[in-house]
């Protein structure tokens, strides 16, 4: 009975063998295509790009600060908040500026009335001068009168004496009237009272005081949204201090961290495709490489890395790549400051630089908020010159 058992279960061995030689040999055919495969999509198309899912978006983080000291009264927008540029964010308590502001002004007329107190000296010894001159002439005909009198006896030697001590007092007189006039005339120069350098040095006083006045009101320097604010109401703030921060979401990048191996033939200006986590697949953002960082992050790191130990292990090292985003592309679909992404670079054309070639010829970031228009408090000083000048000369004039 064992031998009929035996013989029957010998050709069932042989079909489930034949069946899996027949799988084995299937599973192998399907893994060498699949490997012909892979080899024919990388040949054709993955050896010309490379992508890392270590990049993140970065952006600017714009910090605004006040440029005075002073104390919180107000607060015009808070986080999330869009904000444009010069628009009121903060604005402090501005009694003291005023006070200085009125003080400034105050001391301006005051030196306006001195200056023009020096010039209505010099005018007045120019005056002495003129008649020490016409003293000293009349000095000159006396003696010379009395001089030609002499021989005949009609005029005294002692009346000759007293005419020439006073041609000498005259002569004298009118040095000492001279040299005043020359210091006097030293304080005011060939300048009049507006340009006079004390009521100029006054003038700008004036001005300091009402630009730390204006600058009470503390304005956003670029459009964006506001990310973060510290600043609380009724807080006492010194100048550089920061308040808040400002992202403007429309000048965003990407740093990409590829791996040294990576950057072989990765240069400026290759296309680059985005995938952000935030929208998945769904959105691709197209964008162009910027440029390639100069060291690799540990090398920037707080605390770099000492590889001059012996228990030194080889790292594959990364460095950050910038990648510049269409700036439709983030209007249509805003991104955030951090958001995890992946990139994907094109490689074929590997004829570019691999570091920039000349400086930016614009400024990478400007801005006009700080830009303010004087004109006001120029008229200003223009009209307490003249309100002061006027006021002074009237009582001369009289």
């Amino acid at each position: 009975m064992d031998v009929s058992v035996q013989t029957a279960r010998t050709p069932l061995a042989r079909l489930l063998q034949q069946r899996r030689g027949r799988w084995l040999a299937g599973l192998a055919v399907a893994v060498i295509l699949l490997i012909l495969l892979w080899l024919a999509w990388w040949l054709a198309y993955a050896r010309f790009y490379e992508s890392t899912d270590d990049a993140y978006v970065a952006g600017d983080l714009v910090n605004v600060m006040p440029q005075v000291s002073g104390t919180v009264v107000s607060i015009g927008a808070d986080e999330t908040d869009r904000v444009e540029a010069g628009q009121e964010l903060v604005r402090l308590d501005a009694t003291d500026a005023r006070i200085a502001l009125q003080d400034a002004e105050e001391q301006l007329a005051r030196t306006v009335r001195q200056t023009r107190t020096v010039f209505a000296t010099r005018d007045q010894l120019q005056a002495v001068v003129d008649q020490r001159l016409a003293d000293l002439a009349r000095a000159q005909a006396d003696y010379g009168r009395r001089r030609n009198l002499t021989a005949s006896g009609a005029v005294s030697g002692e009346e000759l004496g007293h005419a020439e001590d006073a041609l000498k007092a005259a002569r004298d007189a009118l040095v000492a009237a001279q040299k005043n006039l020359a210091a006097s005339s030293a304080l005011v120069g060939r300048t009049g009272v507006a340009d006079n350098p004390d009521v100029r040095a006054a003038a700008t006083q004036v001005e300091r005081a009402w630009l730390a006045l204006v600058r009470t009101s503390v304005r956003a320097p670029v459009s964006g949204y506001l990310a973060r604010r510290s600043v609380q109401l009724g807080e006492r703030i010194a100048p550089g201090a920061p308040l808040m921060s400002i992202v403007p979401l429309g000048r965003l990048w990407i740093e990409a961290n590829f791996r040294e191996v990576q950057l072989r033939r990765m240069r400026i200006g290759q296309e680059t495709r985005v995938v952000a986590d935030l929208y998945g697949g769904h959105v691709t953002f197209h964008g162009r490489v910027e440029g390639l960082g100069l060291g690799t992050g540990s090398a920037f790191a707080l605390l770099p890395a000492q590889n001059a130990t012996g228990n030194w292990i080889k790292v594959v090292q990364r460095v950050p790549v910038r990648i510049a985003l269409d700036p439709q592309e983030l209007a249509s679909h805003p991104l955030r400051i951090g958001l995890s992404t992946v990139v994907k670079v094109d490689v074929r054309d590997d004829s570019g630089a691999q570091l920039a070639q000349r400086p930016p010829q614009q400024p990478v970031l400007a801005t006009q908020a700080y830009d303010i228009d004087r004109s006001e408090i120029r008229t200003r000083i223009a009209d307490i010159i003249e309100q002061n000048v006027a006021e002074s000369a009237a009582p001369a004039a009289r």
